[in-house]
């Protein structure tokens, strides 16, 4: 993970002895509250009109009719990962023959950092491998569809660093429906093992002769399984099956696009905010994980009894060792390169085309590192604005010492050419709409870097989100203003979208331009699922990227949508400074 993004607070350690115990009784009464909110939604979506019962290889589900579309809620795609299956494996559910009533999602999984309001609440909930599907057709025959074999299907993966988030936060049924410009399409949103549980390497797990290390991924591959075995029965196509998702979720998208363990599952790829390009190595992993047995009190060697210890702490005890409600602690990791599931580097495989080719749509918003600055000051206490003091303390922080974890430090002399590129009033500016830049520039061209290599393999379709007036979620913070912020744009692809139960502006209040583009964005992403380019057929409005420096590259998504060429890209990130326009041509590098 690079260093220099504005989300540092998350690597940051707050976990002191007191403070765990303290958060140990918070993590059970915010389970309570989370397992009563859970069941009144329950309750709501079990009052609405049921749909007709549909038959997967597990068993009948019931789903209901909700905003033109068909939805199945909390449909199990692997047996519960407790006891003796943590850290396992996902394994195949029990069979049912009772129609198995689909009307309101299941449990989310075990977390504790909220990222401000983007996630939560908290809860110590491991039996949460559910998947949701809303679709405007079953049994093949759909509403408005493409074809005899049913709709394109995208599987969605949510974001949230893959230590929060739950998929019951994701409205997909504009999308099922394509919106009044789009295309019909199934979408299957689903929860996947977070933090500790869905990412830890120890040697004693590692020696139980299973794959290992990346158990939340392993989760997101068998809803792909699940996919190709029963999505026919919901009208969708198993042969065209795009794989996407938003932040954590683009990124763990990359590392299915890149495991032969995914090869041939899916077909498209979506990116929203963070292509793969750096992933933890195993020994980093394998450091961390022992470290996290130490602080159990269970032994860090290759032994049965170490993985028995390991599987014999209570939910609490391991969330409490995660980290607190605004950051993780040091013992998480997130996909790792395992050998296995995750054979390769990023840019290894980007580099020599050794992926699971296909095409690719991908991007970022204009201000993504205002999303970390903002949960910085949601728990400042008290809350202010960065100033200028604070903005070059920031800066000395977070360009000294290595960029990676494990890899190189930033050489002498990096702060001061921060500083001296991105003054404290740059532009006009306030230090936090500069702070702003400094993180999200250096991501913005890493990412045309990836497109350049994407694009040597397989069409690559580019964006940036760049409505600085959508609606934000957060409460007011003093002197904060969001601007086009990370996870900004998600609103548009599912309504009311809002983060988790403390998100504001619900519903959203888009303006009748916003609402135009949101459905634009449904009619884009629908289309690129059902035929792997989102203008349906053409190069227009969205222009396939291309390395021809003044050529149109890179579509900007805002109300009256436009381009960007490549010299202009370049020109508003200041990629010259950042990255060259090479791999390693600027003061930053690619990890390795």
């Amino acid at each position: 993970m690079k260093k220099h993004s504005a989300n540092t607070f998350i690597s940051s350690i707050v976990s002191k002895a007191a403070t765990r115990a303290l958060l140990l009784g918070s993590l059970l009464a915010a389970s309570m509250l989370s397992t009563s909110a859970l069941a009144d939604d329950q309750d709501e979506r079990s009052d609405r009109n049921e749909g007709p019962v549909v038959q997967t290889a597990e068993g009948p589900v019931r789903g209901f009719v909700h905003d033109g579309a068909y939805e199945f809620l909390g449909i199990p795609y692997a047996a519960p990962p407790v006891g003796p299956l943590r850290w396992m494996p996902p394994q195949p559910v029990k069979h049912w023959h009772e129609p198995r009533k689909a009307t309101k999602f299941g449990n989310t999984c075990a977390q504790v950092t909220e990222l401000g309001v983007f996630a939560g609440p908290p809860n110590i909930t491991e039996d949460c491998l559910y998947l949701n599907v809303f679709t405007t057709g079953i049994g093949g025959a759909s509403k408005g569809g493409s074809g005899s074999k049913g709709n394109a299907v995208l599987v969605w993966i949510h974001g949230g660093g893959n230590v929060d988030g739950e998929s019951n936060d994701y409205d997909a049924t504009k999308l099922a429906t394509g919106g009044p410009l789009g295309t019909p399409t199934v979408v299957v949103t689903l929860n996947y093992r977070l933090g500790l549980f869905g990412f830890l390497a120890h040697p004693a797990l590692d020696a139980e002769g299973h794959l290992f290390d990346n158990y939340g991924i392993l989760d997101q591959q068998a809803v792909l399984h699940w996919v190709q075995r029963n999505i026919a029965a919901f009208g969708g196509d198993p042969s065209r099956v795009a794989l996407g998702g938003q932040s954590a979720g683009a990124q763990d998208t990359g590392v299915s696009q890149i495991s032969p363990l995914a090869a041939g599952l899916f077909n498209r790829a979506i990116y929203e905010s963070s292509p793969l390009s750096g992933i933890t190595t195993r020994a980093i992993g394998l450091t961390r994980g022992q470290a996290f047995a130490k602080a159990a009190d269970c032994p860090t060697d290759a032994s049965p009894s170490a993985a028995a210890c390991l599987r014999a702490l209570s939910t609490a005890e391991i969330l409490q060792l995660q980290g607190t409600p605004n950051a993780n602690g040091p013992y998480v990791t997130g996909p790792m390169l395992d050998g296995t599931i995750m054979p390769i580097t990023p840019i290894t495989a980007w580099t020599t085309g050794e992926f699971s080719r296909m095409p690719i749509m991908g991007g970022n918003v204009q201000d993504e590192a205002n999303f970390g600055i903002g949960i910085t000051e949601y728990f400042a206490q008290p809350q202010a604005p960065i100033t200028a003091a604070t903005y070059v303390s920031n800066l000395t922080t977070t360009y000294t010492g290595p960029e990676f974890s494990g890899g190189p430090s930033y050489p002498p002399g990096t702060v001061d050419k921060v500083v001296a590129q991105y003054p404290p009033n740059f532009m006009n500016l306030s230090p936090q709409e500069v702070f702003d830049l400094v993180g999200t520039h250096p991501g913005a061209c890493r990412n045309v870097l990836v497109d350049q290599l994407w694009s040597k393999w397989v069409p690559v379709y580019e964006y940036e989100f760049n409505d600085q007036q959508a609606p934000y979620y957060f409460p007011s913070l003093p002197g904060f203003t969001p601007l086009a912020a990370h996870t900004i744009d998600i609103q548009f692809l599912f309504p009311n979208w809002h983060g988790g139960p403390l998100g504001v502006n619900h519903p959203a209040n888009l303006t009748a331009q916003e609402e135009l583009l949101s459905d634009q964005l449904v009619a884009a992403w629908t289309q690129f699922v059902s035929t792997g380019n989102p203008n349906g057929t053409g190069n227009s409005p969205w222009p396939q990227f291309t390395t021809a420096a003044n050529a149109p590259a890179v579509l900007s998504e805002k109300p009256g949508l436009s381009t960007f060429t490549l010299a202009q890209w370049s020109d508003n990130h200041h990629c010259d400074f950042w990255t060259g326009n090479t791999l390693n041509g600027g003061i930053l590098r690619f990890q390795p």
